[in-house]
């Protein structure tokens, strides 16, 4: 599990009795994408009571709009834009920014030993600058870099090509080692 991974217990997929009542490419949608939304939901809010709430909204609210979803352009940028404006509601709600840092940093030093303190406190850095990204290049980071997805999988979930997931990476590698003050070596995101 990566640092600030979110093991969601409660990860459900839709009940066998709901199943054959509910249209089956939502069914699908739901099993596919249900633990990536709740994993990314709590790296934002910072506790998994309310990432479960959120991503059960979104999921509530794709099936009230789920004939008008699938003639977008893109049913998973849709649904993505869906999840960011559910999660962005919530920490409005709560008077609160992205749980991001807090998430990241507190979830590596449960794991950690007294000697890799300074290591997590140069991570603290990282997260707040990965914070400050746009909002693109921060989930393109946050997907594939915290959650540990591959290019291809993260533009499929965001309804965008992986030219662009590329194009983000880089973007967001330029900015981050501006900000944290280190070199940005062209080339680097090919292994991605």
């Amino acid at each position: 599990m990566n640092e600030g991974e979110f093991d969601p217990s409660g990860d459900r997929a839709v009940s066998s009795e709901l199943a054959g009542v509910l249209p089956v490419e939502f069914t699908a949608f739901h099993s596919q994408q249900h633990r990536a939304y709740l994993r990314y939901a709590h790296l934002q809010l910072g506790n998994p009571k309310d990432a479960e709430e959120v991503v059960d909204d979104v999921f509530t609210f794709l099936l009230k709009v789920w004939r008008q979803a699938l003639k977008e352009a893109s049913l998973h940028g849709f649904a993505w834009a869906v999840l960011r404006e559910h999660v962005e509601r919530r920490l409005a709600v709560l008077g609160r920014q992205v749980a991001l840092v807090e998430t990241a940093w507190f979830a590596a030093l449960r794991r950690s030993s007294r000697e890799r303190l300074e290591l997590l406190e140069s991570k603290l850095g990282l997260y707040a600058a990965i914070a400050g990204l746009s909002e693109r290049q921060y989930d393109v980071v946050l997907l594939a870099f915290l959650l540990g997805n591959d290019c291809d999988t993260v533009a499929r979930m965001m309804g965008i090509s992986p030219a662009t997931v590329r194009s983000h990476i880089r973007g967001a590698r330029r900015t981050l080692s501006r900000k944290l003050g280190v070199d940005w070596i062209p080339g680097e995101e090919k292994d991605q």
